[in-house]
């Protein structure tokens, strides 16, 4: 690792942990919440208000980053990072708390999508392969360090230094992040004259918001008249914003981003994985505890496959995409992969009262199989989208992917979980949920990108700003 990216790079990989942390540290700590704040039902905001703020936060930072350079959105991603974490500490009542993780979430959306696009300029695609090992193993980390680490914190010292953990992480990452993170782009003669999006960035947050509060509030997943009256303004402001940057000066996603093939064919392959893989999620211990009859805890463990197959699959990919670079080949794996997985997980609830161990056995494989696509797939349409950005408009390339995962992690959880609603019994929703998931990824193998969208020496260049 070159010296002078070494510190900007270790700022990077913690602002992105810490904002994947938060993700998952504050789910055990809940109860203890409900407790201490009397939250009742309420306290569902405190995990949805995050979400939604990230959700928001991607698109718009990660084209500020176009605009004012990406150390400079770092730093201020940090400091609203951890301004909220302070005020989530400090939060006397439910509303308060909510309110604060809103203001964290706005900041941890942007440590997540700078980072991404920082790497980009910072790196060539040779580089970034190698370096993927580093990437996934925050991704892991908070993952499995995230529930433990809550119900730690909030069983001993209490949940509000789940918060005060951050402040302290938050000036180191910003004592790193002081010099090496690249500034702003070079802007080419025939661009028009930087402006925000306004308009377009408000129009995303009613989409963002929309799509959040339908896999996140209760009420709204399971159907009915305010359902309904939130996918029409869902669906109509996402069809005024593609209006908007039609004409927009400056716009927030680019329309032209979509006309290189190789890009639009990866946020829609990216789209679509993430409604069938992050959508999924919930519904995974459920069809493994209904298949196999094990416990709580027993289902718990047996869920690390899926961590297990992600970072088998990453390590692979770390070793051998250097000698076979198609990246397109390596995305439908993952694709293929995810989609075996998931069709063994859809018949894992007719397995019950079958034989435990042909159960358990096809649950752990079939999780190790999504884990799989899920590391295969981040990281091949990632670097793919990373190498054949324009580098004035890598924010907005990296935000509008990243956006397109996460919007299809909520719509999936919403609309996989209205199909378990809507059936006749919890097994058949389970499986046919999961089936429709799997049926996802086969939407994204035909729109996935091709090899001549993959061409030799694309992602080769080094970025000038280092």
């Amino acid at each position: 690792m070159h010296t002078s990216t070494r510190p900007a790079f270790a700022a990077l990989l913690l602002g992105m942990l810490m904002a994947q942390l938060d993700t998952t540290v504050v789910v055990a700590a809940l109860p203890r919440v409900v407790t201490d704040l009397e939250a009742g039902g309420a306290v569902a905001g405190v995990t949805a208000g995050y979400l939604l703020a990230v959700t928001v936060a991607t698109p718009v930072l990660g084209r500020l980053g176009d605009l004012l350079g990406q150390r400079a959105v770092f730093r201020g991603a940090l400091a609203i990072f951890a301004a909220g974490s302070l005020a989530c500490a400090l939060a006397p009542t439910v509303p308060a708390l909510i309110a604060a993780r809103v203001v964290q979430g706005l900041g941890g959306g942007g440590l997540v999508v700078t980072a991404v696009s920082a790497l980009a300029r910072m790196f060539d695609r040779e580089e970034l392969v190698r370096r993927q090992s580093y990437l996934t193993g925050v991704f892991a980390l908070s993952a499995l360090a995230g529930p433990p680490l809550g119900g730690l914190l909030a069983a001993g010292p209490g949940w509000r230094w789940i918060f005060l953990l951050n402040l302290p992480l938050c000036a180191v990452a910003a004592l790193l992040a002081s010099a090496g993170l690249p500034g702003r782009a070079p802007v080419p003669e025939s661009d028009p004259v930087r402006s925000f999006d306004v308009t377009g960035a408000v129009l995303v947050a009613v989409v963002g918001c929309g799509v959040v509060a339908l896999g996140a509030v209760e009420s709204l997943a399971r159907g009915g008249p305010a359902a309904g009256g939130v996918l029409v303004l869902v669906a109509g402001c996402a069809a005024a914003f593609v209006l908007v940057e039609r004409r927009a000066a400056a716009p927030l996603i680019p329309p032209a981003l979509f006309r290189d093939r190789g890009v639009a064919r990866s946020i829609a392959a990216t789209g679509l994985a993430g409604t069938a893989l992050f959508g999924s999620f919930t519904f995974v211990p459920l069809a493994v505890a209904a298949g196999t009859g094990l416990g709580v805890g027993e289902t718990g463990l047996l869920l690390l496959a899926l961590t297990g197959g992600q970072l088998v699959a990453t390590a692979a990919f770390s070793v051998l995409a250097r000698r076979r670079p198609q990246l397109t080949r390596w995305g439908r794996l993952a694709l293929v992969t995810g989609t075996v997985g998931l069709l063994g997980l859809a018949a894992l609830p007719a397995l019950d009262g079958g034989p435990r161990p042909l159960a358990v056995g096809l649950a752990g494989s079939a999780m190790a199989l999504v884990g799989a696509a899920l590391g295969l797939s981040l990281q091949a349409y990632t670097l793919l989208a990373q190498g054949r950005a324009r580098p004035e408009s890598i924010g907005a390339t990296m935000g509008a992917l990243t956006f397109a995962r996460q919007l299809g992690g909520s719509l999936g959880t919403a609309g996989f979980g209205f199909l378990v609603l809507v059936a006749p019994s919890e097994q058949a929703g389970l499986t046919v949920a999961l089936g429709a998931a799997a049926g996802c990824l086969v939407a994204a193998l035909l729109v996935a990108p091709r090899a001549a969208d993959d061409p030799a020496g694309a992602g080769s260049r080094v970025a000038a700003d280092r």
